[in-house]
């Protein structure tokens, strides 16, 4: 790969703006002319150009005009074989499942099937701007050698695994726990850790799953503890009665998985919209996140999610954003951001005394107020934070992986380039943080995938906006 630069203008997280109420931008590190040296897909050096620039003569430098650099997008909850069932018509979560998904996703056993769709998922990610994801497959070996093939000829860093279920589901689409644990061992051992790849544990949700299959799940995170954990929680009233109808020992969806001792760092349960505040609190404890879906929660009518209870800073839940694509109706986190952004105007609203004045809560309504700055924290640092890969990916600190995307505030609808001209002339001649602050709120509110011009991963351009 050898040495490379890109200079542009650059904003990443040095903290998270959760934490500094009326100053945000002290969370923020913001270049309006940086320079990113990269070394074989490695940022080697990152700062002020006039500093960076005389440390690296000769360097080859790339220069991206009149675009917000920011790191890749980390989507936190995605279906790979739902990429053909996207925008599939009018059920709530479970009998969309049967009607839609279930059938969809048993193709994926066809390889040829599995390959064409798998192209369309990658080739979305990032005409979306997102570098990683935290991907649902299916229960058969076929999709997953597919999923880990693609991902690792695109150098991206994902994180999956086999996907199992065994109860209330088809025959046809059911897994033995002996097969989920068989070839979950098979999966792990060839591609966790290879190039990019890392392996999550992958019980669909407990509604799916026989105690046998969550012990299989537990038999696996004990003989692997660095394995991710990966599946659903608290997404919908008529899958919690269920789940407890099933694990009567239980009082919350979420000692289902206690109980099967999988909660704990690295442990992620996608929605929580209908999380008790104890649950919150366990998952604060415990390590664990949760992946906020507010697109698919909106379009399965499933709920809303309270971040602002998530976000309580005396038992903070590490979060983070999913499109949860199919059941989400877009590939964009852009899209996802707009949506939260409304789900927590409407809890703000439901927690500030205007509707039950006993119900008031201001500093937890105000925690749900998604500027951009807590936004795109979101889909970064945060984000790679949720998931124990900060380490890796989410800034431009040196020695992170070089995923990056570059934003156009003057694309996508015919609206956007008259809302990007009236906040730069707000903003002036130079281009400051406050103005790239309100440019990155126009793009979530009223742009789409559209603004995303470029991405970048390992420092290779992976895609441009024709």
């Amino acid at each position: 790969m050898g040495t490379k630069a890109i200079r542009g203008t650059f904003l990443d997280f040095i903290d998270d703006p959760w934490k500094h109420v009326g100053d945000e931008a002290a969370a923020t590190r913001f270049h309006r002319d940086g320079l990113l040296v990269i070394e074989d897909g490695i940022v080697a050096d990152f700062g002020v150009y006039d500093e960076v620039a005389p440390r690296h003569p000769g360097v080859e430098i790339t220069e991206i005009r009149d675009r917000i650099i920011l790191p890749g997008f980390i989507d936190g909850h995605i279906h790979l074989p739902q990429t053909r069932v996207l925008g599939a018509y009018g059920e709530q979560l479970l009998p969309w499942l049967q009607k839609w998904v279930f059938p969809e996703e048993h193709r994926y056993s066809e390889r040829a099937y599995a390959e064409e769709g798998t192209k369309h998922f990658f080739d979305n990610l990032l005409a979306s701007g997102t570098t990683t994801a935290q991907t649902f497959t299916t229960g058969n070996l076929t999709c997953n050698e597919v999923f880990f093939e693609e991902a690792s000829k695109r150098n991206m860093r994902m994180i999956g695994g086999l996907t199992g279920i065994d109860t209330h589901v088809p025959d046809y689409f059911a897994n033995t726990p002996e097969q989920f644990y068989t070839d979950s061992k098979a999966l792990i051992e060839k591609w966790h850790g290879t190039g990019r790849n890392l392996y999550a544990i992958t019980p669909r949700f407990a509604f799916g799953a026989s105690v046998e299959l969550m012990e299989a799940c537990r038999r696996l995170k004990q003989e692997h503890p660095d394995l991710w954990v990966n599946t659903h929680i608290s997404e919908n009233p008529a899958e919690i009665h269920g789940v407890l109808a099933l694990h009567d020992d239980c009082t919350d969806y979420l000692g289902v998985y206690e109980k099967f001792d999988l909660v704990g760092p690295k442990f992620t349960g996608g929605h929580g919209v209908w999380l008790s505040n104890s649950e919150f609190r366990r998952f604060s404890e415990k390590g664990a996140a949760v992946a906020f879906c507010p697109s698919s929660n909106l379009y399965l009518g499933s709920g809303l999610f309270r971040l602002g209870r998530a976000l309580d800073p005396e038992h903070r839940v590490l979060i983070s954003v999913g499109t949860d694509m199919g059941g989400g109706n877009r590939f964009s986190l852009l899209n996802s951001l707009e949506d939260a952004y409304k789900v927590g105007m409407l809890q703000n609203t439901i927690l500030d005394g205007s509707i039950v004045p006993s119900d008031q809560d201001l500093e937890e309504s105000e925690r749900n107020k998604l500027s951009s700055l807590r936004a795109f924290y979101l889909l970064t640092r945060g984000g790679a934070e949720s998931l124990y890969i900060d380490d890796k990916v989410g800034t431009f600190d040196i020695g992170k992986e070089a995923d990056f995307v570059a934003l156009d505030w003057t694309a996508g609808p015919p609206a956007a380039p008259w809302h990007a001209s009236l906040l730069l002339e707000k903003g002036g001649d130079e281009l400051s943080l406050e103005t790239v602050t309100d440019l990155l709120f126009g793009i979530m509110m009223v742009a789409d995938e559209r603004a995303v011009d470029q991405t970048w991963v390992m420092g290779e351009l992976a895609y441009q906006k024709a």
